[in-house]
């Protein structure tokens, strides 16, 4: 029977391969003009560096579109841009990146199983994740954006983030590393300020409580830094970056909250569209808050309770002093846990772009690895053979819904593995 079902896996993990493969490959042959974010990213750096406003679309050549980030990337993204590399093969480097993403990302079963050295299996299946999930990375493709370079920078966060927990002095010599993790992570953040919730899943790790407080003191002080030397550094350019995020340059393309989006805000919207109230902002937050609510938070928070209400509670003992204790005792769960609240609070996020995705697939992917074999297939069903599937046979890219319906699916999976008790290792030797 397990040699069975080990033939059906590799069966459905191969279709899978050959629908997201096939998918990006069609994107090839197609007559259309990609590439509009690396165009606009590198056009704002060559008019900076030509000494004008890049912030003011007239002085960007060859695109209608804004510069959304912040001053200093554009000191930072200049390397990326020089001599138009960038622009003329994106097409090459992009794959490339995504996936080093993939090859990059921690695996968090590995020492609980005993295994010095990841098996061909879970890289494959982490490449494939960030390759084909959410077909977020299709976008990333599609449109050039720089979420994969936040993408990158995400994997190594987590990485370092991520090390297996040890005790005594191993456990002080791997702190400094998950501080410059935190504080990667932090970094990447700021490129795109509406993630800033994902940091505080850094709660989550198997830590003492004081020194997870200090990695998100760590993350949320590396999130101010680029905001503060873009204020301190490029006045001008600040105050003109945040007219052009506030929509106050007239006549130009706007970055909006409201804007085109797959996120659980813009569903809420719609919905409030059907009733008669798209108007109405505090009818739209308020539904977007339930939304949110009741299909991430509570369902995400109702499963920690559950793996934790086994515990005896000591006298006097808080909740959150039983959630510590339990974090310690299980560090392979605790990690688990970390990534899979980062992957909550990103898909809770109001302004989820279509290629964000790619940086979701991210998060899933070391999740995705070390799943029992019926949890494996639904996740790959629901979360990269589905999407792959719709979009091959002809979905307009205006149905850009399914990508939400599908993380909220893959999490759902996630969340039901989670509750299994067997799925909660006792506490790990590592």
């Amino acid at each position: 029977m397990a040699s069975r079902r080990n033939l059906w896996l590799a069966c459905l993990i191969a279709l899978t391969a050959l629908l997201v493969l096939g998918n990006l490959a069609s994107d090839v042959g197609l007559d259309v003009k990609y590439g509009w974010d690396t165009r606009v990213n590198c056009a704002a750096v060559d008019a900076y560096a030509g000494g004008l406003d890049p912030y003011f679309v007239k002085n960007l050549k060859g695109t209608k579109l804004s510069y959304p980030y912040l001053p200093v990337t554009l000191e930072a993204f200049r390397p990326f841009c020089a001599g138009g590399i960038l622009v003329a093969h994106y097409k090459t480097i992009f794959p490339v990146l995504a996936v080093l993403c993939g090859l990059l990302l921690p695996g968090l079963g590995l020492p609980g199983l005993g295994r010095t050295r990841p098996s061909a299996r879970d890289v494959g299946l982490r490449v494939l994740c960030a390759l084909g999930a959410f077909v977020g990375f299709e976008w990333v493709q599609a449109s050039g954006n720089f979420a994969i370079l936040s993408g990158v920078l995400i994997a190594i966060a987590l990485r370092l983030l991520l090390s297996p927990p040890a005790s005594g002095a191993a456990e002080d010599r791997s702190f400094p590393s998950r501080l410059a993790g935190a504080a990667l992570l932090g970094l990447v953040m700021s490129f795109k300020l509406v993630f800033f919730p994902v940091l505080a899943a850094l709660y989550f790790l198997p830590l003492p409580r004081g020194r997870k407080l200090m990695l998100i003191a760590m993350a949320v002080f590396s999130f101010a830094l680029p905001i503060l030397i873009s204020w301190l550094a490029y006045p001008d350019l600040f105050a003109s970056w945040q007219l052009a995020v506030a929509g106050k340059i007239p006549d130009q393309h706007l970055v909006e909250l409201f804007e085109s989006n797959p996120s659980l805000l813009l569903l809420a919207r719609d919905l409030m569209g059907h009733v008669g109230l798209i108007d109405s902002k505090p009818a739209i937050f308020a539904t977007y808050a339930f939304a949110v609510t009741a299909l991430v938070l509570v369902p995400f928070a109702l499963s920690i309770l559950r793996l934790i209400g086994s515990r005896p509670a000591h006298e006097g003992d808080s909740l959150l002093a039983r959630v510590d204790r339990w974090l310690m005792d299980h560090p392979r769960a605790a990690m688990r846990i970390t990534v899979l609240a980062m992957f909550a609070l990103y898909l809770s996020s109001p302004r989820l772009k279509e290629y964000a995705f790619f940086e979701l697939a991210l998060y899933a992917a070391i999740l995705l690895v070390d799943l029992p074999a019926r949890a494996l297939a639904a996740a790959l069903t629901v979360g990269l053979l589905m999407p792959s599937l719709i979009f091959v046979t002809g979905s307009s890219p205006e149905d850009n819904s399914i990508q939400l319906f599908s993380a909220l699916m893959f999490f759902w999976v996630l969340l039901l593995d989670a509750r299994h008790p067997g799925r909660v290792p006792d506490t790990v030797q590592l």
